[in-house]
């Protein structure tokens, strides 16, 4: 019988034009560090406890020798983040927002909460054109 606790995470990746740029974006937005700085293929966007958050892939082919070929990362195409939708829940909403407008974001959603979960959400733009909604955390009573 296997006893160790499992632990499972999500690791969302996404294909963007320049990979520090889009690290220093997110790391910003979220109060947030990265675990490859001025990497240019690949990077990683980590909560203050390591989790990860959100994985960044330049456009086109990784791996060592250049053959890693995933066919949504390989190819931008007119429908980028079609089908996408980056959610992220945070503590210090206030503060993401506040984070957001500096760097001037675009705006899709202000800060509202009539977005199904009964707490502030807002939704931006990063600098591929991915939309990114930022929610407020729930308090760990009302967590669902």
């Amino acid at each position: 019988m296997y006893t160790d606790e499992l632990m499972n995470r999500t690791w969302t990746i996404i294909a963007v034009n320049d990979v520090p740029s889009s690290a220093a974006w997110y790391s910003e937005l979220l109060g947030a560090h990265n675990n490859h700085p001025g990497g240019k293929a690949f990077d990683q966007i980590l909560d203050s406890d390591g989790t990860v958050l959100l994985c960044l892939h330049h456009w086109g082919p990784s791996g060592r020798n250049g053959d890693h070929h995933w066919a949504p990362l390989s190819l931008r195409s007119d429908g980028v983040g079609n089908g996408l939708l980056l959610w992220f829940v945070v503590d210090g909403f206030d503060a993401a927002y506040d984070r957001a407008r500096a760097l001037k974001a675009p705006i899709e959603e202000a800060p509202n909460d009539d977005n199904g979960t009964g707490k502030r959400a807002f939704v931006i733009r990063d600098p591929d054109g991915y939309y990114v909604a930022v929610n407020e955390a729930w308090s760990v009573a009302g967590q669902h």
